[in-house]
């Protein structure tokens, strides 16, 4: 019914520009966080047992050198009946390490298993969950498509999302835009060679540049010679080429750099390396497309958070009420949908919205 409302809005000229904005959501399970258990967190509760069980066993043994009384043996008999607690609980997270270390991402959840242990954008907090992913029209604000899934990471989202949204519409070309979150060098290819022209920022992963000095978008590679061009002038030569992670990767460096007047502000090495995966001009075209248009992430932001924001509020502070991955995306499939006959009411009416419905 979902997709069908939204085909509804395609033959209504309501999704008429094929772009749209792409983000994803981190939203509450029917799981407690202490129902959920990963590595860190059993290590955690299993040292926890036992700083327990030592305290315990301290007690009982300053109650061994004390006067008996029937205070003391009824408090010794306390004590006893707290280890054999801790014993049992010990026993417990025992078998739940074993099922957890079983689990393809080591990690399961009681309540719902389908859920998982996802980080969110407030520094250390988390939320035992799924992570829901939409695509958003840039004019009307419709959602497209959404997917429920329960990878706590956007990275590996991107070209099946865009490729969703770029079914929906029925057009051969698509302009996506998405956050840093996304950017992953094999997704923005898959892309490319779908006719998805993607916009979206590099993450700032580069130590040199945290600690002051020169990042790899500093140097400037020229394609006619192949060789990169160093803050010093100096021209950084191919090498070699080597496969990481199932990518080529070419090697440049010059010999220049023992006698360079700011190699301090370059790197601590012999010399300065740069790699380059054979595909990186498709990441350089993102970049200068956002060089260009220095508004599309305030675009997106405007475009995709506000849906996010509905339905969450439409949700309440529990968010889902349905338990394990199908019956959820189920649930979700209908807050689209409510969302998205609300937004369509408040585009064109209802009058016009039932006689579209109705033809």
């Amino acid at each position: 019914m979902c997709a069908q409302f939204v085909a509804l809005c395609r033959d209504m000229g309501l999704l008429t520009k094929a772009s749209v904005a792409i983000d994803g959501s981190k939203f509450k399970a029917v799981n407690n966080r202490d129902r959920n258990f990963t590595r860190a967190k059993v290590e955690r509760r299993r040292a926890q047992l036992e700083a327990s069980v030592a305290r315990y066993l301290s007690q009982l043994d300053t109650a061994d050198l004390q006067e008996p009384s029937e205070a003391l043996a009824a408090k010794t008999a306390h004590l006893k009946e707290k280890l054999a607690k801790l014993e049992s609980e010990m026993q417990r997270l025992a078998a739940m390490e074993k099922q957890m270390l079983a689990s393809p991402d080591q990690q399961i959840s009681l309540t719902d298993p389908d859920s998982r242990s996802m980080a969110t954008s407030g520094r250390g907090s988390g939320v035992v969950g799924y992570n829901v992913q939409v695509a958003v029209d840039i004019k009307n604000h419709l959602i497209v498509t959404h997917e429920v899934t329960n990878v706590g990471s956007d990275r590996s989202q991107l070209a099946n999302v865009a490729n969703g949204a770029k079914a929906v519409l029925q057009t051969d070309k698509l302009d996506a835009v998405a956050d840093r979150g996304y950017f992953n060098g094999v997704e923005i290819l898959a892309c490319d060679r779908a006719g998805i022209t993607v916009t979206l920022p590099k993450p700032m992963t580069s130590g040199a540049k945290l600690e002051g000095r020169f990042g790899k978008q500093d140097f400037v590679y020229l394609p006619e010679e192949d060789v990169y061009r160093c803050p010093a002038g100096e021209r950084l030569t191919f090498h070699y080429v080597n496969e990481e992670n199932g990518q080529k990767l070419r090697r440049y460096w010059t010999n220049a750099c023992g006698t360079c007047a700011i190699k301090h502000r370059c790197t601590t090495g012999k010399e300065r390396r740069i790699t380059r995966w054979e595909h990186e001009h498709v990441l350089e075209t993102v970049q200068r497309r956002l060089d260009e248009n220095p508004q599309a992430m305030r675009q997106r932001r405007e475009t995709v958070e506000h849906p996010f924001g509905t339905l969450k509020m439409r949700m309440g502070a529990t968010h889902f009420l349905m338990k394990r991955l199908p019956k959820v995306a189920t649930e979700m499939a209908l807050h689209v949908l409510a969302y998205n006959l609300t937004r369509v009411m408040n585009i064109v009416g209802v009058k016009p919205l039932l006689a579209a419905i109705r033809a």
